[in-house]
Formats: C-alpha cells, sequence, structure tokens
C-alpha cells in the first residue's frame, strides 16, 4: 500500500501529532459506512434506521474515531509515521454483513512506517485502542445512568458498541490489535479480554437498549 500518493498533503495538529488530507479522507469514509453497518443491525431497513443512523453516528463515530486516534497518538510519540487508511474490501464486507445482523468492525487500520522491530513498542500502540475504547464504555455507562429519554439510549448504545469493539480488536489473529499485543504479552492480552467480558456481561444485564 503506498501510504504516500502524489496529491499527499499533510497538516499539524500539534507539534508531535500530524494528520493529511488522505487520512482525513478516509477516517470519514471508514465512519460513515461503519455507522450505516451498525444503523442496519439496529434499525434494520426500515424508517427506524433514520433514527439508528443518528445513534450510531455519535457513538460509532467517536468509538472509532478515537480509538484509531490512539494507535496514532502513541506511534507518533516514538517518532513513526502513522496514519490511518480504509479497508475497501472491508467497508464494504460490513455493510453486507450488517444485511444478515452483524457487523465485522475492521474499516482499516492505521499504518506505521520506520517502524522499530521492539514488541513492547508495537505492543503499546496497539493496545491504546481497546483501551480507548474501555474508557469510552465506561464513561457511557455512566452518563447512562444519570440521563434519560433520547440520551440515555444513546449512552447504552455507546457503552455496548465500545466494549464490543474493545473485544473484537482484541482477536489475536492477522491485522486485529490482539495479535500484537498477544506477541508482546500474553499476560495483558489476557487481563485485558477479561475485563472486556466482565464488562460486556454487565452491559447486557444492566443496560436495556436493545
Amino acid at each position: 500500500m503506498n501510504l504516500i500518493p502524489k496529491n499527499y498533503k499533510r497538516y499539524k495538529i500539534t507539534r508531535n501529532l500530524t494528520t493529511s488530507n488522505i487520512e482525513i479522507k478516509d477516517l470519514l469514509k471508514s465512519w460513515i459506512f461503519i455507522s450505516v453497518a451498525f444503523a442496519i443491525v439496529l434499525g434494520g431497513l426500515s424508517y427506524a434506521i433514520f433514527k439508528s443512523l443518528i445513534i450510531t453516528s455519535i457513538v460509532v463515530g467517536t468509538g472509532f474515531l478515537l480509538h484509531e486516534l490512539a494507535h496514532k497518538i502513541v506511534a507518533q510519540k516514538y517518532k513513526m509515521f502513522a496514519e490511518f487508511r480504509a479497508f475497501n474490501e472491508m467497508l464494504f464486507l460490513a455493510l453486507i454483513m450488517s444485511l444478515f445482523g452483524f457487523v465485522i468492525a475492521a474499516p482499516g487500520a492505521v499504518m506505521i512506517a520506520n517502524k522499530k522491530n521492539l514488541k513492547n513498542i508495537n505492543g503499546k500502540i496497539s493496545i491504546a485502542g481497546p483501551l480507548t475504547n474501555i474508557f469510552l464504555s465506561l464513561i457511557f455507562v455512566l452518563i447512562y445512568f444519570i440521563s434519560t429519554d433520547f440520551i440515555q439510549l444513546i449512552a447504552g448504545y455507546g457503552a455496548r458498541i465500545n466494549i464490543f469493539l474493545a473485544l473484537f480488536n482484541m482477536i489475536p489473529f492477522s491485522l486485529f490489535d490482539g495479535a500484537k499485543i498477544f506477541k508482546w504479552s500474553k499476560l495483558i492480552w489476557f487481563v485485558t479480554v477479561l475485563i472486556c467480558i466482565f464488562l460486556l456481561v454487565l452491559n447486557f444485564k444492566y443496560i436495556g437498549v436493545i
């Protein structure tokens, strides 16, 4: 994959954080595809999908964008080139699978160049994403119990979708974060997965959104 095409333009956000026109385009595209896929699962192909799309755009948007940003921030902290690139095939697969009631949430990944061959650095970069989703899930849980009506509904879905994203990304295979985390530290991988499962069980027990 060519990370820096001819029309590439880099933008500086902070002293240590940069982005580009290509990354912004891929993030927006992935946000839209994944939001629609989750909306189809939640609302089906009916008028309810519009309400579901509002919810998923918010909760998937924050969960997905902050997950990828966490990877990027940690990687750039170690002076690595790091930018998100969408996987177009996986985006279309997510839409197709959503018609069958399931979402494969693998819209893309933060591509890292000049990667240092250190398991601990790669492990820290990888675990930053799932930990961000766990934190967001806990924040949404708090909002759920102090709010009512539509805000509570959004918070409930936010808690559930974020913990699902965290657990899904801990799969220890291929390009998933879990593969690099497992290689770095099996103990940290195991503890993180247990936390995700525990929070997901509590979510289904105490938060009624589906």
